[in-house]
C-alpha cells in the first residue's frame, strides 16, 4: 500500500484545484482559536447527517458605511437629520449578481446539484442541504458532535476552522453552520417557578432564558416599605427620582408622530397586574395602560413560567419606560421567539429587515431561532421584514460577552445596526453589569477562553459595536442627596465598559478617546486591556442604574443592572424626538457624533435647543 504524506497530499489537491478555471487555491475563510467555555467533542459527526449549508454573500459598500452613516448623523453636516429609506439602505447593500453566480457556479462544479441550490429572498445568502461528507468537502474541515458539560445540549460543528477557494472567499462574509456555537444555555433560574413547560430537551437558545449568560437586572430581594420621596433617591429610585436627578419633565407634543419601541425575548415577560401595581403608586393615570405588542417569530407574552427570572427584566423596562414616557406616548413592545426555541438579536432584526433575514439573520442554526419552529413551538414562517417602520428609538437591555461570537458574525450584526442609524433609528444596549469583565463575572486568558480566573478583560456585544448607542451606570452614593453628583455604579453590579478587541475606533470618538488615554489613562498593565487606543471604546453614555423599586409577582423589589439604565434613556431620547418632531424636525437617529464629545447648554433654554444638544442632562462615566 502507498502511504502519502499528508502536505504532500494537500500540494497535490491545489496543483489539481488550480488547473481548474473554476476554481483557486483554498484559504482559511473563518476560525476561533479555542470552544466556548463547557464545550467538548465526543465523535465525529455522521458523514450522511444533513446539514443545512448557509452560504452569506458579501454586501457591498460596507467599507463606507461610517461615513455614510455619520453624513447624517453629524451635527456638523449639511445633510444631518436626512435619514434614508428602506429601499435605498436595501439597493446600496443588495450582494451583486457577480458574487451570486460566482457562488452557485463553485457548488455545481463541486457536485452540488442545480435543483439543490437556492437564491433566498432579496438575494442575500445562498443555501443548500448537503450531507455532512459533502460539508467536510467543500469547506476542507472536518465536523463533529460537541457536548455541553453543564446541560448534557449536543451541536453539530467543526470546531476552529473552515476553507474557500480564494476566488469564493472574496464574495462570502461567512457559512454556517461551521464555528458558531450555541452558547445561550438554559438553567433554572433560583426563585423561579416553572407551569406546563413546553421546552424541550437540549433546546435553550433563547438569550431570554434565565442563566442564559446575557445582561439581566440584579436584585437584593423584596422591599416591604417604599417611600416615593426625593430625600430617598439613595435607597430607592422611582420615576420621580430620575425626573429630579435629569430635570426631566415633559409633556408630549406629537406624540401621534413619535415612537419608542423595547425589545424582550421570550420567555422574559411583561406580568400586567405587576404594571398596574406599579401605576398605582407611582404613575395612577396609567393604570390600565398596556404596550402595543408586536409579537416576532412567535413572540408573545407567556404566563406559563414565573418570577423574577422571567418577569423582572420586563417589568422593569415597561415600568419604567411607560411610566417616564408618560400616557400620551404609547410604547411598541417587540416580543420576539416562541416559548420553546426563543430568539436572538438576529431575528429581531430580521423582523425590521427583510435583506437581513436573507442574508443569514435567523437561519444560523447555532445562534439564531429556526422558524417554522423544528421542536413544536411556533409553526408559522420567519417574520421577515414584518416591522414595516421601527420605531425611532429602540431600546435592549441584553447583551453577549464579544468572545461569545466571531468576528464575521458580530460584523455582519454591527453594520446592520448602521443601517438603521442610516433610517433615523436610535439603537440603544446596555453596557454589561460586571465592569471589565464579561457576564458571568468571566475573563479571557491569552488563548481567547473565558473563565473566572482569566486575567484579560472581556468586553461586551452589541456594546462594542460602534454603530449602536453603549449604555452604562451610574448611581447616587449611600447617603448622597438627589442634588449631589452621580458616581459609576459599584453597588450591587458594576457598570460594564473597556474597549473593543474586535471593532476598530470609530472617526466620532477618536478625539475623546484619545484625551482620556492621554490625561487619565487606566491605572493597568497594557497587556491585559486593549491599550492601542485604536478600538471602540463604551459605554457612551450612563445613566442611574441603582436601587430601582419595581413590582414583580405581586411585590416590590429592588433592582440593579445597565439593563434599568437603558430604558430611562430611551424615555428621554423618545421626549427629545417629540420635540424636534413637534417644530418639523426629524428624529435624532444614531446620536454618538452629538453626544461624543458632550456639550452643555443651560437647563432653561428653549425645547429646539434641547433636542439637538441632547444629553445635556445625563451623567457620564468615564472610568
Amino acid at each position: 500500500m502507498l502511504l502519502t504524506h499528508p502536505l504532500a497530499l494537500l500540494s497535490l489537491l491545489l496543483v489539481v484545484h488550480a488547473s481548474s478555471p473554476l476554481v483557486s487555491p483554498s484559504v482559511r475563510h473563518e476560525f476561533r482559536r479555542n470552544l466556548p467555555s463547557g464545550w467538548t467533542p465526543v465523535r465525529r459527526a455522521p458523514s450522511t447527517s444533513v446539514l443545512p449549508l448557509r452560504i452569506g454573500l458579501v454586501q457591498p459598500n460596507l467599507d463606507q458605511i461610517e461615513t455614510l452613516l455619520l453624513d447624517v448623523s453629524h451635527p456638523e453636516s449639511p445633510n444631518y437629520g436626512q435619514h434614508w429609506s428602506p429601499e435605498k439602505v436595501a439597493s446600496t447593500f443588495r450582494p451583486s449578481k457577480h458574487s451570486v453566480d460566482t457562488v452557485r457556479q463553485w457548488l455545481y462544479s463541486e457536485g452540488i446539484a442545480v435543483s439543490r441550490v437556492k437564491l433566498n429572498g432579496n438575494g442575500g445568502w445562498i443555501e443548500a442541504n448537503v450531507t455532512v461528507h459533502e460539508a467536510e468537502s467543500l469547506l476542507m474541515t472536518e465536523y463533529h458532535v460537541y457536548e455541553h458539560a453543564d446541560t448534557g445540549t449536543r451541536h453539530i460543528a467543526c470546531g476552529q476552522g473552515y476553507h474557500l477557494p480564494e476566488h469564493i472567499s472574496k464574495h462570502v462574509d461567512l457559512v454556517t453552520p461551521t464555528i458558531h456555537f450555541d452558547i445561550k444555555l438554559k438553567r433554572e433560574p433560583i426563585g423561579s417557578e416553572k407551569r406546563d413547560h413546553g421546552a424541550k430537551p437540549g433546546v435553550g437558545k433563547s438569550i431570554g432564558q434565565p442563566g442564559s449568560g446575557v445582561v439581566i437586572p440584579k436584585t437584593t430581594g423584596f422591599i416591604k416599605h417604599i417611600l416615593d420621596e426625593l430625600s430617598q433617591c439613595d435607597q430607592f429610585i422611582t420615576p420621580n427620582c430620575l425626573r429630579a436627578l435629569y430635570n426631566f419633565i415633559y409633556v408630549p407634543l406629537a406624540a401621534n408622530k413619535n415612537s419608542y419601541g423595547i425589545v424582550e425575548y421570550t420567555p422574559q415577560a411583561y406580568v400586567p397586574e405587576d404594571l398596574d401595581l406599579f401605576f398605582t403608586n407611582f404613575s395612577k393615570s396609567q393604570v390600565g395602560q398596556r404596550p402595543d405588542l408586536v409579537g416576532i417569530d412567535g413572540g408573545f407574552v407567556q404566563s406559563s413560567q414565573i418570577g423574577f427570572g422571567f418577569n423582572g427584566e420586563s417589568n422593569l423596562d415597561l415600568q419604567f419606560g411607560m411610566a417616564l414616557v408618560g400616557k400620551k406616548q404609547k410604547i411598541t413592545l417587540y416580543q420576539v421567539g416562541d416559548d420553546v426555541e426563543g430568539a436572538s438579536f438576529n431575528n429581531f432584526l430580521d423582523a425590521l429587515d427583510a435583506s437581513f433575514c436573507t442574508f443569514e439573520g435567523g437561519n444560523d442554526i447555532s445562534q439564531d431561532g429556526i422558524y417554522p419552529d423544528p421542536f413544536g413551538g411556533y409553526q408559522g414562517p420567519e417574520d421577515c421584514g414584518k416591522v414595516k417602520k421601527p420605531a425611532n428609538v429602540i431600546s435592549t437591555s441584553y447583551g453577549y460577552n464579544e468572545a461569545d461570537l466571531t468576528p464575521a458574525y458580530t460584523a455582519r450584526q454591527c453594520a446592520e445596526y448602521a443601517k438603521l442609524g442610516l433610517m433615523g433609528v436610535t439603537v440603544l444596549y446596555s453596557s454589561g453589569d460586571f465592569g471589565v469583565a464579561g457576564n458571568g463575572n468571566l475573563c479571557l486568558n491569552p488563548d481567547g477562553s473565558q473563565t473566572g480566573d482569566g486575567k484579560l478583560f472581556n468586553p461586551s456585544f452589541p456594546g462594542g459595536c460602534p454603530f449602536i448607542t453603549s449604555v452604562g451606570a451610574t448611581q447616587l452614593n449611600p447617603g448622597a442627596n438627589v442634588t449631589d453628583p452621580e458616581v459609576a455604579c459599584e453597588q450591587v453590579i458594576f457598570s460594564g465598559g473597556g474597549f473593543s478587541n474586535y471593532f476598530p475606533i470609530p472617526d466620532y470618538q477618536k478625539e475623546a478617546v484619545d484625551s482620556y488615554l492621554t490625561n487619565s489613562p487606566p491605572p493597568y498593565p497594557k497587556d491585559i486591556w486593549n491599550s492601542t487606543g485604536a478600538s471602540r471604546a463604551f459605554p457612551d453614555i450612563s445613566a442611574n442604574g441603582a436601587n430601582y423599586v419595581i413590582a414583580v409577582n405581586g411585590e416590590f423589589s429592588l433592582v440593579f443592572g445597565t439593563s434599568a439604565s437603558s430604558p430611562v434613556v430611551g424615555a428621554i431620547l423618545t421626549a427629545v424626538n417629540d420635540a424636534r418632531l413637534a417644530i418639523g424636525k426629524t428624529p435624532i437617529g444614531f446620536i454618538n457624533p452629538t453626544v461624543s464629545p458632550i456639550r452643555y447648554i443651560p437647563f432653561s433654554a428653549p425645547p429646539e435647543t434641547f433636542a439637538t444638544d441632547i444629553f445635556r442632562w445625563l451623567p457620564r462615566c468615564v472610568q
